[in-house]
């Protein structure tokens, strides 16, 4: 399908598969797989896609967003294709110098909640938590202590008071002991002589 060579920037394919459209369109859809880069491409795709309805609207668009953003990079590729099939305007993605992936994706999606009786302009995007934390420079484990996991009204003030100082509190859900390590806990607290106790994991 056109569509897939366009999104994999694949000219020869897609020079192959558009081969019997009208060659208006068959030269604007080649065109927009060199279309990408700061906003300059936006002028040069004024220039390329001239003739094409609707086009000239977007690319205003799309000046405007870009106009919005200052102190951070923003780049354009008017062949991106990635994201939810419900898009009806703009896409974007947000990527952190180094990263290896999109941080988050989304766009603009009109007419969506049609089916809920709410149609309406919206937008929104989702969030890889993966590629956030990849992102982020790691930090040291700060020592925690271990608790048990129970319902009990004076444990739970005994976490409480001892988060309230900084201290991180790991409680241990039934079943899981074995993945305490991963917290590195130095401490735990037991329940000594009727009151809660931080003691040291020797």
């Amino acid at each position: 399908m056109p569509v897939w060579s366009l999104a994999a920037k694949d000219s020869p394919e897609l020079t192959s598969l558009t081969r019997d459209l009208p060659i208006q369109v068959r030269q604007g859809l080649l065109t927009l797989v060199q279309l990408y880069g700061d906003a300059s491409v936006l002028d040069e795709a004024e220039k390329a896609l001239e003739p094409l309805s609707g086009v000239r609207e977007a690319l205003h668009n799309l000046k405007q967003l870009a106009s919005h953003f200052k102190g951070v990079q923003v780049t354009f590729d008017l062949a991106d294709l990635q994201g939810y099939a419900y898009y009806t305007g703009a896409r974007f993605a947000i990527y952190a110098p180094g990263g290896t992936g999109a941080l988050a994706r989304g766009g603009r999606y009109d007419q969506v909640g049609a089916v809920f009786g709410r149609d309406r302009p919206a937008a929104g995007f989702s969030l890889d938590i993966k590629a956030l934390v990849g992102a982020v420079h790691p930090r040291p484990l700060q020592a925690a202590i271990r608790a048990p996991w129970q319902d009990e009204p004076t444990l739970a003030a005994a976490v409480a008071a001892l988060r309230s100082r900084g201290e991180v509190v790991v409680c241990v859900l039934p079943g899981h002991e074995s993945e305490v390590d991963e917290f590195h806990c130095d401490r735990e607290l037991l329940h000594v002589a009727g009151q809660w106790l931080v003691q040291a994991i020797y």
